[in-house]
């Protein structure tokens, strides 16, 4: 029995890997073709037009400056450049001095990852100056000079821009996804909460407090899907309309990332309250029902902030906001009918969370803030 139970969890892990390969395949088809031709004429263009002899560099910088970073593409090419450039520099340099070996190829690599770090922090930068750095001490300059590198590396560059401006992706579409994500945790560590309170089970409550903390990489993940797309919204002219959408998308995560911090705060407080015994029977279900109806607005939310028809979206964010100010008008420790000190602070811990959510559906800061019975 034991080895076909591990034959059928082999062949279930191997279908479950072919079907993701699959599906992550077809969605990279079209960015593949794109890196594909830039390479390709990125190369062309280094050696027919240029006439430079096995220009490398110029396909590798492209694929490089393109690649499936969520990281600006921009800020890749200026990297790659950059960091050709002036690892070249140095190779050379410490060449003239240390003269060629393995010893001198160990501290001209060391000095220029150092050097690297100290000049930027991004990673492209740093393995591009290291390895031109490197290969200037390990191997023959090509025909054209040493700087010819840089001018591939440049060429590459180019071509992964002008890809950019003139077949960019929807800059949407990314961090619609993202926030998806985002708001769809923000939920669950709410009902989690709301699940740990019905059961008084503190150890749930902890378990969507490392949920709420978990989700700081989403969150970061977003702000670099919105830098990129906030780019091609710049570079392309088919999306430049596109970006108020996105500086609005941007604002809402500032309160999403708000109210994600306030929920750990509150998951935390709601540990200490449910093993304190610090809420009624009353109480405790008055909150479990404050919490699952946010959860439910936060949904809403998700749906406005994702969609692309803008009349959908209005209709979206609107439920959303009047669903919230509907709960918000009950986060009073009497009107939940908690009565103890340690219940009332759960309850006082869940009003800015509120307004977060709020603000993150258009309204007013000031707005949001008088929604909230006067305590």
């Amino acid at each position: 029995m034991a080895p076909a139970a591990g034959l059928s969890a082999g062949r279930r892990f191997l279908r479950g890997r072919l079907r993701t390969g699959l599906i992550r395949s077809r969605n990279s088809l079209i960015p593949a073709i794109q890196m594909t031709v830039c390479a390709v004429g990125a190369y062309a263009f280094a050696e027919y037009v240029l006439g430079h002899s096995g220009p490398l560099f110029a396909a590798t910088s492209s694929l490089i400056a393109l690649g499936f970073s969520r990281e600006p593409r921009l800020r890749r090419v200026l990297e790659v450049g950059l960091g050709c450039t002036i690892g070249i520099a140095v190779g050379d340099l410490l060449l003239h001095w240390l003269g060629a070996g393995i010893w001198q190829a160990a501290v001209v690599l060391l000095f220029s990852i150092l050097l690297a770090r100290f000049l930027d922090s991004g990673n492209i930068f740093t393995t591009q100056l290291a390895l031109q750095s490197l290969l200037v001490v390990l191997l023959p300059a090509p025909s054209g000079g040493p700087f010819t590198r840089s001018i591939d590396a440049v060429v590459g560059g180019l071509f992964a821009l002008l890809v950019t401006i003139l077949a960019p992706k929807d800059p949407r579409r990314e961090p619609r996804k993202d926030v998806q994500k985002l708001l769809h945790e923000l939920a669950e560590v709410l009902r989690e909460c709301a699940e740990a309170l019905a059961d008084s089970d503190s150890t749930r409550a902890w378990h969507a407090l490392v949920r709420g903390r978990n989700c700081q990489s989403l969150v970061d993940g977003m702000r670099h899907s919105l830098r990129a797309s906030g780019e091609v919204a710049r570079l392309a002219p088919a999306y430049r309309r596109h970006r108020d959408e996105l500086d609005r998308l941007a604002q809402s995560l500032d309160f999403i990332d708000l109210a994600l911090r306030n929920s750990r705060v509150f998951a935390r407080r709601l540990t200490s309250a449910i093993n304190h015994a610090a809420l009624s029977d009353e109480a405790t279900e008055n909150i479990a029902e404050v919490l699952q109806e946010t959860a439910a607005a936060i949904d809403e939310l998700s749906l406005g902030l994702a969609e692309t028809h803008d009349g959908v979206r209005r209709a979206h964010l609107r439920t959303a906001r009047n669903d919230l100010s509907e709960i918000a008008l009950r986060l009073h420790p009497k009107l939940l009918e908690v009565q103890r000190l340690e219940g009332e602070t759960v309850v006082m811990l869940f009003r800015p969370l509120m307004v977060d959510l709020l603000e993150a559906t258009g309204m007013d800061a000031s707005e949001a803030r008088d929604v909230l019975p006067a305590l």
